[in-house]
């Protein structure tokens, strides 16, 4: 029953957007209400447990979107995302153009959580594809698929990192064995697959990033167009080096820690790119600080509409619909990368939180490493693989990047969904290979 419900609240929420055409924030909440109230929550509690979901999901989400628009509208006006976009192509080439994004989100990918990474890399994605006339999935599918594998498979992302401390894992095994497996999975879930999106054609969302060609000595150098967009991808990567090497008390620890938070250090690339993008080319402050209010704004449906992705997974959490999916298959005789993988995938589809389910099957496979002498570090990426399977409509990142796309409902499943689906799979084949051979 609990799953059956769940069943028609995301039937309801479908039929809400694409029939009535109602508003996708609106309708979440609505839904939300309904699915606690059917699930046998009290009426308070449904209010208190949607609003507990806004509030954690925009909570950590609010300031790095808010401090990743502000660089993303400094990096697109300045010309430093033509200027990057500009190098890329020359070095490899239109056709080859989305190798480069792969490496580029792989690289931004590995110490950056997916939602910065995002953020950061959206602009120069859209500048390519006004540049080039190239579809926009076909150029940033390779994008998200690179920035996905990372998030769920490889430290020091949260996901990985606190499911190898569950399963008693090597980290830098863990990330090892990741790389290998990451490596395909972006090939065939980023170019290989958004082959078939070529049909789909869709253009950003008005005021979000107004790409317009400027001349070439109108545009900031090379080097300071890089350096300023990867200052939060430096600090991270640092930051999750000292991590480990160095004791959690160590003091460059403590210091870099501080600094290569995503909020922290988003913050300093914006400060750094006022200057380097702005005043020092010419711009008045109050120019600049125009830009950056008119950033905020065009992402503010976004984040409402993620803040109810946020609180319909939320009731699904409070509601125990989690809790009942894990004992469905906690007793199954399948193989243990199967069984945590499923459990880890049943759960993201019902919940839509990656984190969320990654843990929660963690908690519910940890005995079977020591009973069945299971190499830990591919349960670690088994598990992570699993609770990346089919985001739909209860996941904060399917309307991330549905809004971000300016995609439909059904364009968004066509694409992410099915993009997340390849990743998922292809992380459990590939950890069935590796322990084969190992």
């Amino acid at each position: 029953m609990p799953l059956l419900i769940v069943f028609f609240g995301i039937v309801t929420l479908l039929f809400l957007m694409i029939k009535f055409r109602l508003n996708s924030f609106v309708a979440l909440i609505i839904v939300s209400i309904g699915v606690g109230l059917a699930e046998g929550m009290p009426a308070v509690e449904v209010v208190n447990s949607i609003q507990h979901g806004v509030g954690s999901t925009l909570g950590s989400l609010t300031l790095i979107l808010g401090f990743g628009a502000m660089l993303g509208v400094l990096i697109a006006e300045s010309g430093a995302a033509q200027k990057i976009t500009s190098s890329l192509i020359k070095k490899f080439g239109i056709k080859n153009v989305q190798w480069a994004i792969v490496f580029t989100g792989f690289i931004v990918g590995i110490p950056m959580f997916y939602s910065a990474g995002f953020v950061i890399l959206v602009p120069i994605i859209f500048t390519i594809a006004s540049t080039t006339g190239l579809p926009l999935l076909y150029v940033g599918i390779p994008m998200v698929a690179s920035l996905s594998v990372t998030h769920g498979f490889l430290p020091p992302h949260p996901g990985p990192t606190a499911i190898s401390v569950i399963f008693d894992a090597d980290i830098t095994l863990t990330l090892i064995y990741g790389i290998v497996i990451a490596i395909p999975t972006i090939v065939l879930a980023g170019p290989l697959f958004s082959n078939f999106l070529k049909n789909i054609k869709v253009t950003p969302p008005k005021g979000l990033f107004e790409t317009k060609a400027l001349k070439e000595e109108e545009l900031p150098s090379l080097s300071t167009s890089i350096l300023t967009a990867l200052i939060p991808v430096l600090l991270m990567a640092i930051s999750g080096i000292f991590k480990l090497i160095l004791p959690e008390d160590n003091p460059v620890n403590m210091i870099f820690g501080f600094l290569g938070n995503p909020v922290i250090s988003l913050l300093l690339a914006v400060l750094v790119a006022i200057f380097t993008l702005g005043i020092n080319r010419g711009k008045k402050v109050e120019e600049v600080m125009n830009q950056l209010t008119e950033s905020v704004k065009s992402i503010a449906m976004i984040l409402l509409i993620i803040g109810g992705g946020g609180a319909f997974k939320q009731v699904l959490i409070d509601s125990g619909v989690g809790d009942y999916i894990a004992d469905l298959m906690k007793d199954s005789d399948l193989s243990p990368y199967i069984l945590a993988w499923g459990i880890a995938g049943a759960l993201r589809i019902s919940l839509g939180s990656a984190t969320v389910a990654g843990l929660t099957a963690a908690g519910i496979v940890s005995p079977l490493i020591a009973t069945t002498g299971v190499n830990p570090e591919l349960m670690v990426l088994a598990t992570g693989a699993g609770s990346l399977i089919l985001s739909n409509v209860n996941d904060a990142g399917f309307w991330m990047f549905k809004e971000y796309f300016n995609l439909s409902i059904a364009q968004t499943f066509k694409s992410w969904s099915a993009m997340e689906t390849i990743v998922a799979v292809m992380g459990l084949v590939g950890v069935l290979i590796i322990d084969t051979l190992i």
